[in-house]
């Protein structure tokens, strides 16, 4: 029914998170033209490591909207959290609810965190964190997919220039593939200049059920899901599990199927997350779309990167797409538009959205 994302910064330094929090919940209830009042559920994504403090939805529920409002939260990802607001939408039981996720990264040693995640007997002890992981993950796809480290460059160079021309984005200078290649290697063969820049912000969507629009029909919502898909990949790090890709593809056929489309072909606009440029590649690659279908004109995670609800900031790109409302970057005729998110260790989950337009 409505959206609204947080304006993308390198680092919010003048709100707290709440105060984040707050304004994002507050524009999208005005995007979809209802109050407070009308809510009857609330579903939240956070994390307790990220947002540094024990249950952080108990401080953070209350500004995002859900004060006396049934209220649940996932800590696995943004996008997760929209996957709980749709089936609870769904159910017959609750009609108009808020999904809100937000990220201040900048405040809080994302890889320390990443360290206190791994497995506590093996792995925790080699340090093992997301560069490294990401690190195996690009070895895997560099030695049995054929992934190129000037491939790998020049997708760090597309998704920059896109997003530089993107309305939502934070727009940063492109670099040469010669500035890529001497960034800092963090682990082999990933570098610096590979990863998606990590930023701060927060996303909301309103979300209401069939029944709530056939008893309000003066409302008109910018899009329908269409389908949602999910799966968590083993824990294992091992070569085949980092570049099979299997869970991906499973996971997008599910969603396709769920959503009544044959192929990925019949998607006009897909926003990937993908938090290094070598993950990127891959996952184009085993998405097979043709020419026709836009994949990021966003820029995906290197226009807008709040590491938590970056899967959920494609979801609110897909709506506006389908709306005819996403800005600079819309693609003309959109009408299907496919958000996938991601998280874990090396892309261990995936999960999809598609958004639908809403036929006049």
């Amino acid at each position: 029914m409505g959206v609204a994302l947080h304006p993308a910064a390198d680092a919010v330094v003048d709100l707290r998170l709440e105060e984040m929090a707050w304004q994002t919940a507050r524009a999208a209830l005005d995007d979809a033209g209802v109050e407070r009042r009308d809510l009857d559920h609330v579903t939240l994504g956070g994390s307790d490591e990220i947002d540094a403090r024990g249950i952080s939805s108990m401080l953070l529920a209350a500004p995002s909207g859900a004060y006396l409002k049934d209220e649940m939260r996932v800590t696995d990802s943004g996008l997760a959290a929209l996957h709980l607001g749709a089936l609870r939408a769904a159910s017959g039981d609750l009609q108009l609810g808020l999904v809100v996720s937000w990220s201040q990264s900048s405040v809080v040693p994302l890889e320390d965190i990443a360290r206190m995640r791994a497995e506590p007997f093996y792995l925790r002890p080699v340090g093992l964190n997301f560069a490294i992981a990401e690190g195996l993950f690009a070895a895997a796809l560099a030695e049995r997919r054929g992934v190129t480290e000037t491939a790998v460059a020049q997708r760090v160079r597309a998704r920059l220039a896109a997003a530089a021309g993107a309305s939502r984005s934070f727009r940063r200078d492109v670099p040469s593939v010669a500035e890529i290649a001497a960034s800092p290697l963090l682990a082999h063969p990933l570098r610096k200049g590979h990863r998606a820049p990590v930023t701060d912000g927060a996303v909301a969507l309103v979300l209401a059920s069939g029944d709530w629009m056939r008893a309000h029909p003066q409302k008109r919502p910018l899009a329908r899901i269409a389908g949602t898909e999910w799966a968590v990949d083993r824990y294992q790090l091992d070569g085949e599990r980092l570049s099979a890709l299997a869970v991906f593809e499973d996971t997008l056929r599910g969603v396709l199927k769920r959503a009544g489309l044959g192929s990925v072909d019949e998607l006009d606009v897909v926003e990937l997350e993908a938090q290094s440029a070598w993950a990127d590649v891959a996952l184009v690659d085993a998405l097979g779309a043709g020419d026709a279908v836009r994949i990021n004109p966003s820029g995906g995670a290197f226009g807008q990167n709040p590491y938590f609800c970056t899967g959920l900031v494609h979801a609110a790109e897909a709506a506006l797409q389908v709306a005819g409302r996403a800005g600079s970057h819309q693609v003309r005729g959109a009408r299907r538009a496919l958000a996938h998110g991601s998280w874990g260790f090396a892309q261990q989950a995936h999960g999809f959205v598609v958004m639908e337009g809403i036929q006049a």
